[in-house]
Parts: structure tokens; C-alpha cells; sequence
């Protein structure tokens, strides 16, 4: 399952405006501000639309983030994904500011896109 998505943007600030008008009708809303580095929105309470500042750079790079049950298949996806060829962006860990649960790890795959699995679960032990 997907837990969210991001992409790139020239400028944070005007992409905001826009999006926040442009997804009004499908009920999706500005829900959490990190800038001037990015901004979530969504449709409940948990942003699953991200954009992010990349002041001129933008391309066809994507984050896509996959929901995992458990931390364990969190730290089994890094492995295999650098396995398999894919480059550390990021080992699994706790990344507090997003939440005191968000247990994450990122990798590139072979054209860079990051890819994240996640699991917002508390640590059971």
C-alpha cells in the first residue's frame, strides 16, 4: 500500500497556493508546513500529497513511501534494496519530526528515485 507521495518543485511557496485551491475539491487540505523545505496535504489527518523545494532543479525525480507493517520489514526492505543495487538515502531509523513513532528508510533506486518504506507504528520490543 502507498503511504505517500512527493515530488519536486521550483517554488514552494507558489506551488502551495496552487495546490491548495486545486485539491480543495477532491477534500484534500494543507495539513503539515516544514518550510521553506516542504509542505503535506491530505484528505484526513495524515498528508499523503507531498511537494518539496528544489529551487531549480526540477526533473523526474519522485518520493514514494510504502506502508510496512512492522519495523522489521522496514530494515529487510533497506537491505534488500541495497542488495539488489539501490543506493542509501537514508537508513532505517525514528525521524521524530514527523512524528515520535515515524520509523523509516530510504533508498535511491537505479534512476534515483527515492523510494521509502515506513511503518508508524510504535516499537513493541
Amino acid at each position: 500500500m502507498i503511504d505517500h507521495i512527493g515530488f519536486s518543485v521550483s517554488d514552494i511557496e507558489r506551488s502551495k497556493a496552487f495546490y491548495v485551491k486545486a485539491l480543495a475539491p477532491l477534500g484534500y487540505t494543507l495539513l503539515r508546513e516544514y518550510l521553506p523545505h516542504a509542505v503535506g496535504f491530505g484528505a484526513a489527518q495524515k498528508p499523503d500529497f507531498w511537494i518539496g523545494a528544489s529551487p531549480g532543479k526540477i526533473g523526474s525525480t519522485v518520493h514514494i513511501a510504502i506502508l510496512a507493517e512492522t519495523r522489521g520489514i522496514v530494515r529487510a526492505f533497506y537491505d534488500a534494496a541495497l542488495a539488489a543495487g539501490g543506493r542509501d538515502n537514508g537508513p532505517p531509523g525514528v525521524r521524530e519530526m514527523y512524528h515520535p513513532h515515524y520509523y523509516g528508510a530510504f533508498v535511491l533506486d537505479p534512476d534515483g528515485h527515492n523510494i521509502e518504506a515506513v511503518c508508524h507504528l510504535p516499537y513493541l520490543g
